[in-house]
This record gives C-alpha cells, structure tokens and sequence, in this order.
C-alpha cells in the first residue's frame, strides 16, 4: 500500500475545484481518501490568496510517513514561501488606437411572437382544404 499527497476533483462542469487529500494509491481519484490537507481553485487568478489553501503541518506529517506527493501538489510544495503572499502584476491596458467612440449597439428588435395555433382560429398551411400530408401530386412527365 502506498499513500500519495494529489487533488480530487470537485466543482460543478467547467468550474473545477480541487481538494488537496491524501489517499491511497490504489483508490479513484474523486473517490475514498485518508485526509484533506486543503484546496486548489485554478479559476483564481495567480496573486489571490484564496487559489491555493493547504495544511502545511499536516502535509510535513504526512510527508515524515512517507506520503509521496503527486507532480502538481510538489510544485505547490516547492514554491516559495513568499508566494503565498499577494504579488505585483503588470497589466496590459486595452489598445484605443481604432476608434475613440464607442461601437453603436444594434437596433433593438421587437419581440418574436409564437407561431399561433388552430384554436386561435389562424390557420397553419394556406390551402384551405390540403394538408400537409395530402398535397396534390404532380403528374409523371415520363408517361
């Protein structure tokens, strides 16, 4: 048996979260696991604090017992200690060379109505006596 540091998935479709948890090698990735060390949101951006939460006492314990951490949770473990803290970040402003004024927004359109049934007195086809699964035939050009 060996016991592995790695993340469960969790979230909602296209919104992951993960949970940093110590395991058994051999169980599922989203199934059973031992403990939760903490959690990961990769939809943060990188200087927030709240994208990554982790147990630094109980990930050195389970380390000392041997726990290996997967690739992605060593690179949260290697990172410096200073990281954690909120970084500076150099944004890019948008490019104003196209245009000063702002894009006109299209016309509003009126609302869509649906289509109106038979009790509404309207009629659907505009043959009064033909069906749509009774159109006159054309004659054969081949006789």
């Amino acid at each position: 048996m060996s016991v592995v540091i790695r993340l469960a998935r969790a979230g909602t479709k296209k919104r992951p979260v993960y949970h940093v948890v110590v395991a058994d090698s051999r169980f599922p990735r989203d199934g059973r696991f031992i403990e939760r060390l903490g959690h990961f949101n990769p939809l943060l951006p990188k200087d927030n604090e709240a994208r990554l939460k982790l147990d630094m006492d109980k990930t050195k314990a389970w380390l000392a017992k041997g726990a290996q951490p997967s690739d992605r949770v060593s690179r949260f473990l290697d990172a410096p200690a200073s990281s954690s803290a909120p970084r500076a970040t150099t944004r890019k402003r948008p490019c104003r060379a196209r245009s000063a004024r702002p894009t006109p927004k299209p016309p509003l359109q009126p609302p869509r109505l649906p289509p109106r049934s038979k009790r509404n007195g309207a009629r659907r086809w505009p043959h009064r006596f033909v069906s749509p699964g009774s159109a006159p035939r054309m004659a054969c050009a081949a006789r």
